[in-house]
């Protein structure tokens, strides 16, 4: 083919209009500038960064509305949201957009002023970094601290997994495999380590701010861009309804109301504890600004799930076959738009994946210096140093993990976030309630986190059975929950173990003498 032909199968949108590798080497391009660009942004952060923790970790308290706002949704934006649910929009339906997009968005906004206004009053008043500082200084208890930091990082892990495993599969079905997974999920891997090291909060903020408005801005231009092709939202819906007219229908199937709500509370309830969203709660400059990025998030989270999770559910109607363990928004774009599109949106994909894994991995370094290493080592001299090496040793480590798994991203996501989610009512009860005692919190974490990790044992580690589900079924979570808790999750299960448990602990116990009960109540103040 010649130059001139090449340049009118690019212009035409014709994928096939291109050989393999001049396709690839467009892509490769498209995607390349787009992660330099952001590099580029965290090098100008680097250099107007102060040498302080409370700048690298929380850009020294000073995100205003429209950064926070965009920070907080571009580090959601991960792999779950891409690729996870337009897969189970493809798969069951359309009424994911009600779990993740509806109730979600009001769920957390709702979380994000009850949890996060009185975590910003107390973290701006002591100088709390961590929510393991928070709660360790609270009760007194450097064991609390160390423990909630570890619970963090260890569901951080499969998160972490999750974006890296997201990416590698988007190259691998974008390129038609010319790009194996392992490079794919590699050379992210890489990228991130780099970009941590060098940006701090501050650059991670303002990439996520730009990352933010421009998947909105690609994924609505995607979603003109198939239903042109294929004559406009009516014809795709009547296409769907043709294919399967149930998709249509609200209820059955996958979303019986007790999933649909024990999935939006566990993942609403889950991102509130996230250490990269929790640690934002600190990070806000003003009263203000908590009050105007809570009541915007609900309209901005409905603005990019509602196209994304319908493209997954249009796919079905068009016939669009997606393999196994493939993901149906490459697939989708690579028939119905350009080349150098396709590898548009899923380079901002990608870069909002590294958004969330970077912001995880900065997170993730805080809790292992402030909250394990200080407390257990008393070395603060050497924290920057095991802050980058643990960076790098954590991102390696999730990325051969993500070689062996076979897990698909929803199974991954779902069980990360049924993990953070057994933290948030203690968490909550803590923060508004005198009594609580350290035994109580201590005993709830761990009563919670062990329930939860038996369920967890039973759906994931091969070889397991569950009593009452017929050999050889697919057990997940959900499957569980329907067996044992009348179709509520054990995600719900253990936040309501959790609950029990703080409070009736605290009731029969005493504070311990180095408990602070003071500390979230008294000198508190807004301005």
């Amino acid at each position: 083919m010649t130059a001139v032909a090449s340049l009118v199968g690019l212009a035409a949108g014709s994928t096939a209009a291109l050989p393999l590798q001049s396709r690839t080497g467009v892509q490769v391009g498209v995607i390349g500038v787009y992660l330099v660009l952001a590099l580029a942004v965290g090098v100008v952060a680097y250099r107007l960064s102060n040498d302080t923790a409370e700048d690298y970790y929380l850009a020294s308290r000073t995100l205003g509305t429209v950064v926070l706002l965009f920070t907080t949704f571009a580090t959601l934006l991960s792999a779950f949201t891409f690729f996870a649910g337009p897969n189970i929009a493809y798969s069951a339906g359309p009424e994911w957009i009600l779990v993740m997009g509806l109730m979600d968005g009001i769920l957390f906004a709702i979380l994000w002023y009850v949890l996060g206004y009185k975590q910003w009053l107390v973290g701006r008043a002591h100088g709390y970094v961590t929510l393991g500082e928070m709660l360790g200084d609270r009760f007194g208890s450097r064991g609390l601290r160390v423990l909630v930091a570890a619970i963090g990082l260890f569901w951080l892990f499969p998160y972490v997994m999750l974006q890296q495993r997201g990416a590698g599969i988007a190259l691998e079905t974008l390129t038609d495999g010319a790009i194996p997974y392992w490079v794919g999920a590699g050379g992210i891997t890489l990228f991130m380590i780099v970009y941590v090291g060098i940006s701090g909060m501050r650059g991670v903020a303002w990439t996520d701010t730009l990352q933010g408005a421009f998947m909105l801005l690609v994924t609505w231009a995607a979603v003109g861009w198939v239903l042109w092709d294929v004559g406009g939202a009516r014809a795709a819906t009547d296409a769907l309804a043709a294919t399967d007219g149930e998709f249509l229908a609200l209820g059955g199937g996958l979303y019986t109301p007790q999933y649909v709500i024990s999935t939006a509370v566990s993942i609403a309830f889950g991102v509130a504890m996230f250490p990269q969203i929790n640690q934002r709660f600190f990070a806000a400059s003003s009263k203000t600004v908590l009050k105007r990025t809570f009541a915007l998030w609900p309209v901005l989270v409905l603005l990019l799930f509602v196209p994304a999770f319908m493209l997954g559910a249009w796919a079905k109607g068009l016939g669009v076959a997606v393999p196994d363990g493939a993901n149906v928004v490459p697939i989708m774009l690579n028939e119905y738009t350009p080349v150098w599109f396709a590898a548009l949106v899923i380079a901002g994909a990608i870069a909002a994946m590294m958004s969330s894994s970077d912001s995880m991995l900065l997170s993730g370094a805080s809790y292992l210096t402030r909250d394990v290493y200080r407390p257990v080592f008393g070395r603060p001299d050497r924290e920057a140093l095991l802050a980058r090496g643990g960076v790098v040793v954590f991102a390696l480590g999730s990325f051969v993990a993500s070689l062996f798994t076979n897990q698909t991203l929803f199974v991954i996501g779902d069980t990360a976030f049924g993990g953070f989610a057994q933290l948030t009512l203690p968490v909550l009860v803590a923060l508004y309630w005198r009594r609580t005692t350290r035994a109580g919190m201590l005993v709830a974490l761990v009563g919670a986190q062990v329930f939860y990790l038996a369920h967890v044992a039973l759906t994931l580690l091969p070889g397991t059975s569950v009593p009452g589900v017929a050999a050889g079924t697919d057990v997940t979570l959900g499957v569980l929950g329907a067996t044992y808790y009348l179709g509520w999750t054990p995600q719900i299960a253990g936040m309501a173990l959790s609950l029990v448990l703080v409070v009736g602990v605290s009731l029969v116990t005493a504070p311990a003498p180095e408990e602070e009960q003071a500390v979230y109540f008294e000198g508190l103040r807004a301005d």
